[in-house]
Formats: C-alpha cells, structure tokens, sequence
C-alpha cells in the first residue's frame, strides 16, 4: 500500500465517472498546499527602539511599531508566535537580548517567518544585516518582511533588489549619528561635565544636577585610609591584603556589581594615581574602536581629558604629590618579557593561572629567572597556593630530562637520521651526492637534538600545559600521556 497522492485520486476518480466530484477534487489538490503554508506560518514580530531612534518622534515608538506589525499580520491571517522587543539598543551590532532569543527560536523551528516595520528595526550595520537576509534566514527556511520599505524574501518584489542600498543608507545614518554624539560628549568633557555611566570609587551621581558628581562620604572615608597607609609607605599589595582582611567591601561589591570581591594590589595603584580625587575631572582614558564595535583601547596620559577643579577634593594636593614621589621611587622597569623555552606552558596546578615570572639577581650578580604565583603574590586566600618560587632553569632541566625518557628511542641519531635524509632531499633535489646529503643530515640532526631544551616549537607540541604544586612537584600533560616527576 503506497499513500494516494492527488494525481492518484483524480485518475480514480476519472475512471469511475464521477466527473464533478473530480472537479472538487482537483481545486482541493490545486489549492490545498498553499492552505497548508499559510497555517504553518509562525511569525516573529520584531521590534527595535534605540535611545538615538527615541528622539525622532512618536512614529518609531515600540507601542507604533507594535501596532503596524499586529496589523498586517491581522490583515494576513498570519499566526504570530511572538513578539521579540529590544528597547534601548542599537541597531549596529546584533548581541541584543530579544534578538538573540529570536534566532534560538529560529534554530529550534519555532519561527519561520520575520516580519519588522523597516530595514533599519533589524540592524544599521549593512554588513551584518545582508548576512542575515541573504544567508541565515534562507538557511534556515525564513521568510523576511520589512513593511515600510516592501521587502518579502518570498516575492520577487524590485524592493528586494534595493535592499542592500537601503542597509548602506542605514549603515551612514548610524555612522552620521555617532559621529555627532561623540563630538557632543567630547564637548562636554572639555567643560568638565561628567558623562561616564558610574563615577569612580568615592564619589557618586549629584541628585540633581546633570553631569555632576559629589562626595560619597562612606567610600571617601576607605580612599582616605588608602592614600593614607600609602604615604605611610606601605605597598599597594599590603594595603588591598589589608583591606580584604578588615572586610571593606572592594568597588565592584560596594557597586552592586558583584557579590563577592577582593581588593587587588593593581585597583589600588590606579586609585593612588587617580587625579579626580584631587577634584579634577579625568576622561577620555578608553576611546572605542569603531561605532559598530564595543570594545574600547586604552589611550596615552597626554590624551586623556582633564579639567581642574570641576568638584570637590577627598584627597589635597600635598598628599597626592607625596604619594606620587613614593610610588616613583619605587617604580622600576616591571615592563620586560623574558624569554625561555617553556614560556606559556607552566601553570600553577593550585589555582590553575599561569605561573609569572621574575628576575632575581645572584650575589655573584648574576640574573636568575623564577616561577611564581601570581595568586599567591596578591594575597587572594580563596585560592590555596604558596609562592611557587623555582627557577626557571630547573624546571626546564627536569622537562627535558623527561623527554629524553619517554621518546628514547624517537630521539635518537639513528632513528632521526633517515627522516632528516628525506626532507633534505625533497627541500634540496639538487643535492644529489649521497656523501653531502648524509653530512648535511647529520649536522642537522645534532644540532636538533643538542638544543632540544631550548627548542620551545618542539616542547608546545610534547606538552599541553605543565603544572607546579605546592610541593615543587611538577605536573606533565603530554598530549600523548600524562605523567608525574
């Protein structure tokens, strides 16, 4: 028995005789599918408000935008699953709550059908916005609409043949639109005002005033013992153990940004070096990448944004200055990479972070590279670890006296000779007397296994990371087996 498809019920049907019901039968099997589309539709109507959208008018609200796509989806017979409302944000990346939601939809076979006001509810960012109408949602069987502007991937509509124009027209309006909002906000850091989300630890937002800040008198009373045990010369690391000791909730907890929290030694050196709590307005130290981007790159002193006496002072201007020579005098040259050949593999195998390192010189005057926690360096109690302090060239020593162990056989001249032969004579075809290839093999060979503890390209791939414990015991992950000195 085989399933009785249209063609096969109207050919019975015409045999038998039965001539009208064979009409019915053929608009039925005529029209049927497209019945069986328009059930199966299952809408998402996505609406987008950026605060920059907010300013032009009643026409872009969400309530308008709600109303218009309800309408036609009404007018359609359309069945809408749900409705996806990004308030707030910009059109010119796409990592926005309800549009991230909308496409797990998407993945799962929940929608298949996207329906917004205009190009622009969808995204600015004509780049980003072509892969989805041209890729993702044919991909993955969804029908896109854009009401005002007459886009149906479905149709073969003209409007779908401009609508990468309409996403670059979009795109430009989001750029003309930064540009013009970061040229206000650098004017009003110019005059002073205050234009950054939270101030810095120790003040807080004026309650009505715009763009000013006042003394937050209980965090003020911490930054005053903080600056205080620094000039009392103190390090920055023994203040913040200090601290997290008493229990003083650090910036982020005191913030609500965190449950839990503890002072580091390098939040503490900022806060040392902060001009504001001298009552100048410091800003512009982070500058965005691009209008279309988050992220942000850290700008030069000389190009940051200050101005003098815009609010009022925690800290005098003896203190600081004194503060600042202290901190000078015990600055030095901290900026040095040191290079070795386990560079990267070695980590603490308490706290799992990667282990630094520092440069202690002999009493001969001789400069000797360590391993050392960095957790352990900070005073961070939730982590068990101690110092880790081992030299740099011990480990190595140990290392490499392992490798030898376990690849005995694999490292030696007679078993890497033959491999070097055939990669010279395919790198140097040229080379066809057999005494100059064996010598040139040879050399190659010797040299290789003579430098093999310093050969960090050969370690990277023996080893996928190696850990220190507490004990000076050290760890191998080899990426064939895992082994215990």
């Amino acid at each position: 028995m085989y399933a009785e498809t249209g063609y096969h019920r109207c050919l019975r049907i015409w045999q038998t005789g039965q001539r009208t019901k064979l009409y019915r039968t053929v608009i039925f099997t005529l029209f049927a599918p497209l019945t069986w589309m328009q059930q199966t539709i299952s809408a998402a109507l996505y609406i987008r408000l950026s605060k920059e959208d907010a300013y032009d008018g009643p026409s872009q609200s969400v309530t308008n935008q709600r109303t218009l796509l309800e309408h036609y989806a009404s007018d359609n017979h359309i069945s809408v699953y749900d409705t996806y409302i990004d308030d707030g944000f910009s059109g010119c990346h796409f990592d926005r709550p309800q549009f991230q939601r909308l496409l797990t939809d998407i993945e799962s076979g929940k929608v298949n059908m996207v329906i917004t006001k205009d190009l622009s509810r969808l995204g600015r960012d004509y780049i980003l916005t072509g892969h989805y109408i041209e890729r993702y949602f044919p991909e993955h069987g969804v029908r896109y609409v854009s009401l005002l502007d007459g886009i149906d991937t479905q149709s073969n509509s003209p409007a779908n043949d401009f609508t990468p124009f309409r996403a670059l027209l979009n795109d430009m309006y989001a750029k003309d639109i930064s540009r013009k909002i970061t040229s206000v906000k650098r004017e009003k850091q110019r005059r002073g005002q205050f234009i950054g989300g939270k101030p810095v630890y120790g003040y807080q937002m004026h309650q009505t005033e715009k763009n000013c800040i006042v003394i937050d008198e209980v965090a003020a009373t911490t930054v005053r013992q903080i600056f205080s045990m620094a000039l009392a010369g103190i390090s920055c690391r023994q203040i913040a153990k200090t601290l997290t000791e008493n229990g003083v909730p650090s910036p982020a907890v005191y913030a609500g940004q965190a449950a839990v929290g503890q002072w580091r030694g390098e939040r503490i050196s900022e806060m040392l070096q902060n001009e504001t709590y001298l009552g100048n307005m410091v800003q512009g130290r982070r500058v965005k990448i691009s209008y279309k981007s988050k992220k942000s790159l850290r700008q030069k002193r000389e190009n940051w944004v200050v101005v003098a006496q815009t609010h009022e002072a925690i800290i005098d201007r003896p203190t600081f200055d004194a503060v600042q020579r202290l901190l000078d005098s015990r600055r030095h040259t901290r900026h040095r990479t040191y290079d070795f050949p386990l560079k990267g593999l070695v980590f603490c195998h308490e706290c799992g972070h990667p282990l630094g390192v520092i440069n202690r010189r002999t009493r001969t005057g001789k400069d000797t590279l360590y391993f050392v926690c960095r957790t352990y360096q900070r005073g961070i109690k939730t982590h068990p670890c101690t110092a880790h302090c081992v030299k740099v060239d011990t480990i190595t020593a140990v290392v490499t006296e392992k490798v030898y162990e376990l690849y005995q056989a694999e490292l030696s001249l007679h078993h890497l000779l033959p491999i070097a032969k055939d990669a010279l004579s395919t790198a140097l075809p040229s080379m066809t007397e057999p005494q100059n290839l064996d010598a040139k093999a040879t050399a190659m060979t010797q040299q290789f296994l003579s430098t093999l503890s310093q050969n960090r390209e050969f370690l990277s791939q023996m080893f996928e990371k190696i850990e220190i414990t507490a004990e000076k015991q050290v760890i191998l992950h080899c990426r064939f087996q895992e082994n215990t000195v």
